[in-house]
């Protein structure tokens, strides 16, 4: 995975998580009335993602070094109410101990809530979902306008078999568990806001756990034909020289005639290489989110772009924290992948005419396969010594 472009990806995302856009820097509070205690503005302004000078608070802690332990049982209240020490814990100025211990369960006060919230339910589902509309749109106008590309000439009337039946597995295997986990993370991520007004709250929530359920099963299904398609054709994938003139002539898709190309052209190299690698990341941000506070990864990966960029991401995070950025970085690599698969699916169906075919019944038209892969019939009729099969 390209370094730099990840570690910008990720810059992105802690500048959206703890510096959201659309914050904006709070005036100075007017205290004087409350003797320099927070006021209602300052509670509102937190709410509102608004930037706020918290020193007031943090710098206001009584004597904590010197202040006996708390030992009485903190409940709903705060056991003796006791602000200061309440200061302290927000502030990691004391280390309280609790009678259940885990990664999770020591963090009594997590303050980045309201801004995952803000960011999941705003710019993530506002920009995925436009994203996914927007392609869908262009698509359909390219569809209109283009029309379907057919195969010049017409059908040879005999076919090569493009596919072998493990290949087709692996493909429709990774495929259709992708279709399967972007449909039910879609209701997972937006179904409050689209499906309840229209199913009610008790239909949506059977939909919703049912949906949970699948999508975390699921899941076993896409890591597997991830692995399974990379071993089978990360050697056809390597870029070449062809490449650039594939893409310099745009594949063919807006002229007569078509470029040169091997088993792979230059665009379903683009497409292999975004699902492998996109493909890992949200498997492993997936397997963060399947096991909670088990599997951290951002602090370190913020080290890491620190020590290479010369960044400040943050490091010290909280598991609360790490699992809302496993949430966000999962939901934005999928929309993602969504978009360049439903382009993916275009061309291999409406889009092309005799390109479903590949993976339908592996056999292709031969005209077809000279059209798009002239390279690789030379190959294949050189290795077999006939012309095609029917």
């Amino acid at each position: 995975m390209n370094k730099n472009l990840f570690g910008a990806a990720a810059l992105v995302l802690a500048t959206l998580l703890f510096n959201p856009a659309w914050a904006q820097e709070a005036p100075t509070a007017d205290r004087t009335a409350t003797g320099g205690a927070q006021t209602l503005e300052d509670i509102m302004r937190r709410q509102e993602q608004l930037k706020i000078d918290e020193s007031f608070r943090s710098e206001n802690l009584g004597n904590p070094a010197n202040a006996a332990p708390i030992t009485d049982q903190l409940g709903t209240r705060g056991g003796i109410s006791d602000a200061d020490a309440w200061r302290s814990i927000r502030y990691n100025k004391i280390d309280p101990t609790v009678q259940s211990p885990g990664p999770a369960n020591t963090v009594m006060i997590q303050g980045e809530g309201i801004a995952w919230y803000k960011l999941r339910e705003g710019p993530v589902i506002t920009y995925g979902g436009s994203a996914l509309l927007g392609i869908i749109v262009l698509l359909v106008i390219f569809y209109f306008v283009r029309g379907r590309i057919m195969i010049d000439g017409g059908p040879a009337g005999t076919t090569i078999e493009r596919f072998k039946p493990i290949e087709r597995f692996g493909h429709w295997l990774l495929a259709g568990s992708f279709i399967a986990l972007g449909i039910t993370g879609l209701i997972t991520l937006m179904g409050r806001s689209f499906l309840i007004p229209v199913l009610g709250p008790d239909a949506f929530a059977t939909l919703a756990a049912g949906s949970k359920w699948l999508h975390n099963n699921i899941a076993w299904a896409f890591m597997l034909g991830l692995v399974m398609t990379f071993v089978m054709w990360v050697v056809h994938n390597i870029p070449n020289k062809l490449d650039w003139q594939w893409i310099k002539a745009g594949g063919g898709i807006f002229t007569k005639g078509h470029p040169s190309a091997k088993k792979f052209n230059a665009g379903q190299k683009i497409i292999f290489w975004t699902v492998m690698v996109l493909g890992v990341s949200v498997s492993l941000s997936g397997l963060s989110l399947l096991f909670p506070f088990q599997m951290p990864m951002f602090a370190d990966t913020f080290g890491v772009i620190n020590s290479v960029l010369g960044t400040s991401l943050p490091t010290d995070l909280a598991p609360h924290e790490e699992m809302q950025y496993a949430n966000i970085w999962h939901s934005i690599v999928a929309f993602v992948m969504m978009v360049a698969i439903i382009a993916h699916i275009y061309i291999g169906s409406v889009g092309m005419e005799g390109a479903f075919d590949a993976m339908g019944n592996g056999q292709v038209d031969l005209e077809w396969a000279r059209q798009h892969h002239d390279l690789w019939v030379a190959e294949v009729e050189a290795k077999e010594g006939k012309g095609g099969s029917s």
